[in-house]
């Protein structure tokens, strides 16, 4: 369980069932398959199925079982459903206003292996595959790295655990087919409906796009309403940035040189006066005129003369490298790896995952430079605009500004530069079975506790917050990660009218009105947590003055400088190189497809662009960084292993990573203390105090 076994809100003690839950003979799993299960004598498990069910879920199978690899193991029931697979422990029952459970409850999309053991067999179950005997256990194996381990009774020879682990062989196959669950509205989650305001922005209105350009201080933009109805792109949002001189019908024609439509739109403005834009690749087949071109040129330029072109992709992976990687630290994280223990940290580093992490950080930090060390567009370009463009994007923010490292900011974020900026969840998730998966988000998701772990002051939100997000991915009871694009999103919740919104700031009717939408999202979090694990989100080392309105003020900052007039620069293997033209058509429509292909490139520059803009007295002398930027360390041991969330299935890897809060912190720090003067030789107290003063190795250590 991610809460790391501690702070449990129910009662483990034994308890006596007040009746035994019934036997009931062998029967075959198609009478189980698609029927509700018997009514159980357990007054436990029927409060669970009254209360816990979600709409059109159905009960397969069950069994009593005990959950191992926790300290204490669980006494308690095994549930299958044509959904997840639930544990229920004896004595704790599901609320009605949190249907799902972090701890207990595997979404059958989240299932990556499943195992039955009896004696020394030990077989991997696939979807259509047959059981042979009654198993003495099974092994879940989450594709989030969490395990579920439950025994069951009577060595052995406890029909109903043949039924329910068959139960889950077939639900997995049939989920696998269909993937028909639409989310939880909100009527059946006993919420508001009309009245009701998400927790978040959710970018769906023309009024949340407005808010969130006044909020950052973008004079120079306006909210275009050109995609309304999604026919310039469907991966796009309905609304999105655009600089104030251009028209609407201007970037309709421009957007269509772009791949998949998605032209150059404004991502995030900078308080210092700085851009930064985000697009797909030239779609050279096209053949704009001179009007056009000129269109892209303003776009791109954004009403600044410096302009910088920054090939995303340029020493970051593939999608396929970020897959494989996953796949092999997955089987590296298992329980039972093959691995010696002598040889792991050299098979972690062989996975690759933690070079793609130092990249990541790379990169976003040389961004950062490039936004900060002179007024100056900065356009992220990848072909498709729709993975990492979206991390390096959303890692600059983090880098630059303190109010994407609050709670409320950095969900609003995710938000906009994943959720509405089209990513595609569905695919990349693996949930429609193509062979385009990659867990691309959850690279950024491990990027972001990296940088939690090298500036733990700066950020509200704490590790048990990114916890909680990576493990939403695989719970399909939100449509925030159950579709590709925000067309589909739209679609599914029914939000669509036949009718164009229309807002003006002075109307007092919010177009949200008109149009409301039924659906949960995942930032609701009172759906699968509780008040006190909602309460651990917060960062209890976050210093108040990092706050977003302590630090910087709204207009333009000393320690940026204008950039040379008509300046075009192409950032490509960390270095910058001029440019003669911002557009590729000029010479010849098919001399592009991605903008690293512009000219030669460069050699690779020993040192990143932070280490040149900031590093050198000859270009910078003394001036310090600006107030706000992080520039976070990528080389060797300077990135780790996110050990609570992928050794999760280990809990003795878990040992010193239990303490949640700072009571939790003295506790085991009392602990240690108790085992310092058990094992410590007897010495005085003065030469004790002077070999174990912790200001001594604290000095030391800086």
């Amino acid at each position: 369980m991610w809460w790391g076994g501690r702070g449990q809100s129910f009662n483990i003690a034994p308890q006596k069932e007040e009746s035994q839950m019934g036997h009931s003979g062998p029967k075959s799993v198609q009478s189980v398959w698609g029927s509700r299960m018997p009514e159980p004598k357990s007054r436990q498990l029927s409060s669970c199925l009254a209360s816990g069910c979600l709409p059109g879920e159905q009960i397969l199978a069950w069994a009593p079982g005990l959950r191992k690899g926790l300290e204490p193991e669980l006494p308690g029931t095994l549930i299958c459903t044509n959904f997840r697979v639930m544990f229920q422990p004896r004595g704790w029952e599901r609320s009605q206003d949190t249907p799902l459970s972090s701890d207990y409850d595997f979404t059958l999309v989240n299932i990556g292996r499943l195992e039955a053991v009896s004696g020394l067999s030990r077989v991997q179950l696939h979807p259509g595959s047959q059981l042979k005997f009654i198993p003495e256990e099974i092994l879940v194996h989450g594709r989030d790295f969490r395990l579920l381990r439950v025994g069951f009774e009577a060595g052995g020879l406890e029909p109903q655990a043949f039924q329910v682990t068959m139960a889950i062989v077939q639900a997995r196959a049939q989920s696998s087919q269909t993937h028909l669950y639409g989310g939880i509205t909100l009527s059946k989650a006993g919420q508001g409906s009309s009245s009701r305001k998400p927790p978040i922005p959710l970018l769906e209105t023309l009024e949340d796009w407005e808010t969130e350009r006044k909020k950052q201080g973008a004079r120079c933009w306006r909210v275009s309403t050109v995609n309304e109805r999604f026919d310039v792109s469907t991966s796009l949002p309905r609304y999105f940035w655009v600089p104030n001189r251009i028209l609407d019908s201007e970037v309709r024609r421009a957007f269509g040189h772009f791949h998949q439509g998605r032209g150059p739109r404004l991502s995030w403005h900078h308080p210092g006066g700085s851009d930064l834009l985000r697009c797909g690749g030239f779609y050279t087949a096209s053949d704009p005129n001179k009007e056009d071109i000129r269109a892209v040129e303003t776009m791109l330029q954004a009403g600044h003369a410096d302009v910088v072109l920054v090939d995303t992709m340029d020493e970051l992976p593939g999608p396929a490298d970020v897959q494989l990687a996953h796949l092999k630290l997955r089987a590296l994280c298992l329980p039972d790896s093959s691995v010696a223990e002598d040889k792991w940290l050299s098979a972690l580093e062989g996975t690759r995952w933690l070079d793609y992490i130092r990249s990541c950080l790379r990169k976003a930090s040389d961004v950062s430079v490039l936004v900060t060390s002179r007024v100056r567009s900065v356009v992220l370009q990848e072909r498709g605009d729709r993975d990492f463009n979206g991390l390096l994007s959303s890692l600059v923010q983090l880098l630059l500004a303190p109010e994407a490292r609050t709670l409320f900011g950095f969900q609003s974020l995710v938000q906009r530069e994943w959720v509405a900026a089209g990513h595609p969840f569905l695919t990349r998730l693996g949930a429609t079975g193509t062979s385009e998966e990659a867990p691309v988000f959850l690279l950024f998701l491990d990027c972001v506790w990296q940088l939690l772990q090298q500036f733990p002051a700066e950020f509200e939100f704490s590790e048990f917050f990114l916890l909680a997000l990576h493990d939403s991915v695989r719970v399909p009871d939100t449509l925030t990660f159950l579709r590709n694009t925000p067309w589909e999103r739209g679609k599914q919740s029914g939000q669509f009218n036949s009718y164009t919104q229309v807002y003006t700031p002075g109307n007092s009717q919010s177009p949200a009105e008109n149009s409301v939408n039924l659906q949960l999202s995942v930032w609701d979090w009172e759906l699968r947590y509780n008040n006190e694990q909602i309460l651990r989100f917060h960062n209890p080392g976050y210093n108040p003055e990092h706050r977003p309105d302590s630090w910087f003020p709204r207009q333009p900052s000393s320690f940026i400088v204008p950039g040379p007039p008509s300046s075009v620069w192409l950032f490509s293997r960390g270095a910058l190189t001029p440019l003669n033209q911002l557009c590729p058509w000029r010479d010849s429509p098919s001399l592009l497809a991605v903008s690293s292909r512009w000219l030669p490139r460069p050699a690779i520059s020993s040192e990143s662009l932070a280490d040149q803009e900031w590093g050198l007295p000859s270009h910078w002398g003394a001036c310090p960084l600006p107030p706000g930027l992080l520039l976070p360390g990528y080389v060797g041991p300077q990135i780790r292993l996110w050990r609570r969330c992928y050794l999760r299935g280990r809990p003795e890897a878990q040992m010193g990573l239990s303490a949640l809060t700072v009571s939790g912190l003295q506790d085991e720090l009392s602990c240690l203390q108790e085992l310092l003067r058990k094992w410590t030789p007897r010495v005085s107290p003065e030469d004790h105090c002077k070999k174990r003063d912790p200001h001594t190795i604290l000095s030391q250590s800086r």
